[in-house]
């Protein structure tokens, strides 16, 4: 496997957990007959779809010299690298070396290859160690797999570490204030108490005096793969559905940088789901990139040792039991030596 518990464990909680699903990149990125370079977990991959759809990633190094395959030519059910042509298929299987057939490489598994699933239209991507290379069991959110929901999967990458683009969403409180100018965000207090909740696959944190106004809860849920469920009261004027409910992921590109992920999403049917798609198409989506818009350039801001310098207070309960976590994750995960104290 490229990723090793060899790394420390500040390594992987800097660049991301492992022995889990994490989304990757938007389906719409990799077309029929198409590849993508990407980079997740600090690794660079290649996205490989054969014109049927079929998808594979690949870890983007040739095994004969190491060149990026993702420089190579896709011949439809494998790739060939630029340097020297060989050729490796979806499952990192070297199938020719042109400069020499019969070469003792071909038929050898030689490249890392990733199991891959599609779902609300991002490619979501197991990522696992040596000791543990077969995937963990997915179970999909809620929101995504209940076909009476319709969802909108909104993608940006953000120049932060992957786990602020994560606490931003275990805080519930920065509604209130940072998108106090919001369309959906501008009531309730601007003081409350919350509370931690524990559940089956992770907890709550939520308010305890209010609901239902603004961003009033979040739940943070391991289900194989790593996301937060909440929900947003709408006007009248969004048109029918109920409230408004966001899925978030986050994909550690590398220590600096985040795929952002959120399906935003209602539960509508019939005639109310067209209205609800119209709506969101002409008029509501610009109004919710304006809301991401003022996360970014909050987090964007920030040091990167922002999270070493704080003075926490109990609205940041949420914040510090989703740092424990992951830092007691990292330090399982690794081998080399325990997380730094943060």
């Amino acid at each position: 496997m490229t990723l090793s518990t060899r790394d420390s464990a500040d390594h992987i909680y800097a660049h991301g957990l492992r022995n889990q699903w994490h989304p990757v990149v938007p389906s719409r990125f990799v077309e029929p007959g198409g590849m993508r370079r990407v980079t997740a977990l600090g690794e660079n991959w290649l996205l490989f779809r054969k014109s049927d759809g079929a998808l594979s990633m690949l870890a983007d190094r040739c095994p004969h010299r190491g060149a990026p395959l993702s420089l190579g030519k896709h011949l439809g059910d494998r790739v060939a690298c630029w340097y020297h042509g060989v050729e490796v298929d979806g499952a990192g299987t070297v199938t020719s070396v042109p400069g020499l057939p019969g070469c003792n490489l071909e038929g050898k598994t030689l490249v890392t290859s990733l199991p891959v699933r599609e779902v609300g239209g991002a490619i979501l991507a197991y990522f696992g160690d040596e000791e543990h290379p077969e995937p963990v069991e997915l179970t999909l959110p809620e929101p995504l797999a209940d076909e009476e929901i319709s969802a909108f999967l909104c993608y940006a990458e953000w120049d932060v570490p992957w786990r602020f683009a994560m606490e931003n969403l275990l805080d519930p409180m920065h509604g209130a204030f940072l998108h106090s100018e919001s369309h959906t965000m501008f009531a309730g207090d601007t003081s409350a108490k919350f509370r931690i909740r524990e559940t089956e696959r992770g907890y709550f944190f939520e308010k305890t005096d209010q609901r239902g106004v603004n961003f009033d809860w979040v739940e943070l849920c391991h289900t194989g793969v790593d996301w937060v469920d909440l929900s947003i009261p709408y006007p009248p004027s969004a048109g029918p559905g109920g409230p408004f409910g966001i899925v978030g992921m986050a994909c550690p590109v590398d220590a600096g940088r985040t795929g952002v992920f959120f399906w935003r999403y209602r539960k509508v049917s019939d005639w109310q789901r067209d209205t609800w798609r119209f709506l969101y198409k002409t008029l509501i989506e610009a109004r919710h990139w304006e809301v991401l818009e003022q996360d970014r350039v909050v987090l964007e801001s920030m040091p990167a040792d922002a999270d070493q310098r704080e003075n926490l207070y109990q609205h940041d309960l949420g914040v510090v039991r989703l740092r424990r976590l992951y830092q007691a994750q990292a330090g399982r995960q690794s081998k080399a030596q325990p997380v730094s104290a943060r």
